[in-house]
């Protein structure tokens, strides 16, 4: 790497970006498809600094959402600081008041309501910030800013104003939740969290958000929330060391939740702030452990009696699941070790960047296939798995467990996303970025799972955020449509822009340059036009005279 784009890289990570809540119009480089209109909106840190005190981790900065409306063939540019309580306490502070996954904040009691730290064993999570910078997700008609924990905030995809605070325990008894639901064909909303010491139990919750609320509720402006479902829990093997899990995978019959060896350690989350140290500290990765399948049935709502599980991993991103001739196939991004939120320290990413962050553990995409049918008198040993076009195993041991071993499709990738008309059933294409000597991605690829071919986008000195695919109106293929990502760079003289694919040939189509200083974000959502609320005013998107 150039020495002037190492350097700029510090630029990227660590440097607070302004933001600009007016619209700006991009500049259009190349031709945008006449069919292409709607928002694409992204949430991700973008404020590291505050007065005299600096995040630890990248994961910690304070939410910045950024758009890009596409209408007419023009782009408009908006960017957004999410006005969390944390944000407002810090800013007001000038200083970090509010704790964060790696950042151990000491307010002033008398002046900060995140000054609860931890309580007695039955409510031993200490009350997270509600800094929401991890994904944007829809319930019913509504979007919210999420992360990790029991609060969301929701917001305006238009105009990215904040608006109310949302706390998941006032509808279902959990302390975390996944950024990454899943949405079924009627609209509504799954997802899962985790429940801990809650009544002498911890356990794994899968809940459903209904699409609306029902009609006598609609004109009062009633939160879909209020309607919230528990599907099925599941119980943690161990009380006080849940495991830890960024997302989850659904098939036609099936919800799949992997509990990994990458735990929480409650004692440790609870005392971490009279012990002077960061959340981040209290996850465990256990090498000699287990990781678990957890297979549970839509219809009757259990999990399955069989025990498939495989070695210990580290995985954050489902790619799909589907279900193919008495098979449940589910490909992951998994890792061998939990080091990758180590790299992310501002501290590695500030200098020496091609030194300092190395990969150790190569994310590579795993197919596994676990037989739902079989035979129960299987010889021990036996292989169950019965489809030719995998070399997934899964093989039968003496307890009766099942030991499965998956294929590896390909490595270096991250930040998976597919067709989503294609969640839950058999697909063929994986847009995702492709990573090399560092976790941050160089390439955005399309992968084939079936002839395991690789196209790619790559341009010096660029660093490209998660693509999302969105479908062509009336597609007949699962890739007909156009891949967006958003682009920063470390080159002073290039721009960052909106880059836009035709998904099938991964040419570029166009490009919106934004004379702004873009953030790199973490994950969105593309909302099409025809989901936006109509009430909006038909100038919003022009420039300000």
């Amino acid at each position: 790497m150039a020495a002037a784009a190492t350097a700029k890289m510090e630029a990227i990570f660590a440097t607070n970006k302004g933001e600009h809540p007016e619209p700006l119009k991009a500049e259009v480089q190349g031709d945008i498809p006449s069919w292409m209109e709607g928002i694409l909106l992204r949430n991700g840190p973008g404020m590291h600094t505050i007065g005299e005190t600096k995040f630890n981790h990248w994961f910690d900065g304070m939410a910045l959402l950024h758009s890009f409306t596409i209408k007419n063939g023009e782009v408009f540019y908006r960017s957004k600081y999410l006005r969390s309580d944390t944000y407002k306490h810090n800013i007001e502070a000038n200083r970090i008041v509010v704790s964060e996954f790696g950042t151990m904040a000491y307010p002033d009691p008398c002046k900060n309501i995140f000054s609860k730290a931890f309580c007695y064993l039955s409510h031993t999570i200490p009350e997270f910030t509600d800094n929401c910078l991890v994904n944007i997700m829809r319930n019913g008609e509504d979007y919210y800013a999420a992360s990790e924990v029991n609060f969301m905030r929701k917001i305006d995809p238009r105009t990215l104003e904040t608006l109310e605070k949302v706390d998941y325990t006032k509808y279902v008894a959990i302390n975390l939740a996944t950024a990454h639901p899943h949405y079924d064909s009627a609209g509504n909303t799954l997802n899962m969290g985790t429940s801990i010491v809650e009544k002498g139990k911890t356990k794994y919750v899968i809940f459903k958000i209904p699409a609306s609320a029902p009609a006598s509720e609609k004109k009062k402006k009633k939160t879909c929330l209020k309607h919230l479902e528990v599907l099925c829990t599941i119980p943690s093997r161990s009380l006080l060391n849940p495991s830890y899990f960024h997302s989850f995978g659904i098939s036609e019959n099936y919800i799949l939740f992997i509990e990994q060896p990458f735990k929480l350690d409650i004692l440790k989350l609870a005392t971490a702030y009279i012990r002077g140290v960061n959340w981040a500290s209290c996850l465990v990765f256990n090498k000699d452990d287990k990781t678990w399948f957890h297979l549970i049935d839509r219809k009757t709502k259990k999990d399955g009696s069989a025990k498939f599980y495989t070695d210990a991993m580290v995985s954050f991103h489902h790619v799909n699941a589907y279900e193919e001739d008495g098979h449940m196939v589910f490909d992951i991004i998994s890792y061998t070790d939990n080091s990758l939120y180590q790299m992310f320290y501002l501290k590695n990413l500030d200098s020496d960047f091609e030194d300092n962050v190395k990969l150790t553990a190569i994310p590579t995409c795993k197919r596994f296939v676990v037989p739902l049918q079989y035979d129960k008198d299987a010889e021990i040993g036996s292989n169950l798995v019965r489809l030719p076009s995998t070399t997934a195993t899964a093989v039968k041991e003496k307890d009766g467990s099942i030991y499965c071993q998956p294929e590896t499709l390909c490595e270096g990738v991250e930040l998976p996303r597919i067709n989503y008309d294609y969640n839950g059933k058999k697909y063929r294409y994986i847009f995702a970025t492709e990573v090399k000597w560092s976790p941050v991605p160089t390439q955005v690829i399309k992968f084939d799972v079936l002839t395991k071919e690789k196209l790619h986008w790559e341009e010096e000195h660029c660093w490209p955020a998660e693509p999302v695919f969105v479908p062509k109106p009336n597609a007949k293929e699962e890739d007909d449509g156009i891949i967006l990502s958003t682009i920063v760079t470390s080159d002073p003289q290039k721009l960052p822009f909106l880059l836009i694919l035709d998904a099938r040939t991964f040419k570029e189509l166009a490009r919106a340059v934004v004379k702004v200083d873009m953030h790199l974000d973490l994950h969105g959502i593309f909302i099409p036009q025809k989901d936006l609320k109509m009430e909006q005013e038909p100038d919003l998107y022009k420039e300000p005279e």
